[in-house]
Parts: structure tokens; sequence; C-alpha cells
């Protein structure tokens, strides 16, 4: 099974994407988003910003969890990883974004 991007309303009407990787864990959920055609476009900034190491910021949470966020050019973060239980676990998250989200097909279940 290839990459995804899973696009969903939430509760309160507003928009949230997950990208999931081939063997169907997320990899990456976004913030909330009040319209669809944003969504959409947080998506499309996902895939171009994917790539380019300098735009994941690595960081502990606050039990001490390896993530990361992913940013796009204005700083703003695109998508934040879950918890690792390790910084190579956390890396290797991040490689997989960088390698999936690209060519990921877009899933859209918000109707």
């Amino acid at each position: 099974m290839a990459a995804r991007f899973v696009l969903k309303k939430a509760s309160d009407g507003q928009f949230y994407f997950n990208l999931k990787a081939g063997n169907g864990e997320t990899i990456l959920t976004s913030e909330l988003y009040k319209a669809k055609a944003s969504a959409t476009n947080g998506i499309e900034s996902v895939k171009k910003n994917a790539p380019l190491d300098e735009r994941y910021e690595r960081k502990t949470d606050k039990s001490g969890h390896p993530r990361f966020n992913l940013k796009a050019a204005n700083h703003e973060i695109i998508g934040s990883s879950e918890s690792y239980g390790s910084e190579s676990a956390r890396d290797q998250g991040i490689e997989s974004v960088k390698s999936n989200a690209p060519t990921a097909t877009i899933d859209d279940q918000a109707v």
C-alpha cells in the first residue's frame, strides 16, 4: 500500500489531515483548518517542504519523548509527529515523511 494523506472533517467542522505510511501508520498530523481548501493547501505545502531537512524541528516533548514538527518556509508548523521512544526512531519518522510525502495521494474523507 502506498503512502497517502487522509483528509478528514473534525467534529467541530474544521478540517485536518494525516500522512500515513504504506503500512498505515500515521507519520504526520496537521493543525486544524477552518476551510477544506486551506487543508488541501497544507497538504501541498507538506509535499513541497518534506524533502528539505532544514524544515524539520527536532524536539523533545514534556514527557521527554523525541518528536518533530515540519515547518514551511515562513516557519509556520504544517505538521507534527507523534511521540517516539528514541531519537533514532524519530529520525526514521522524519526520513519516512521525506520519502513518502512528495508522492502521496490524497484520500478525501471530508464529506
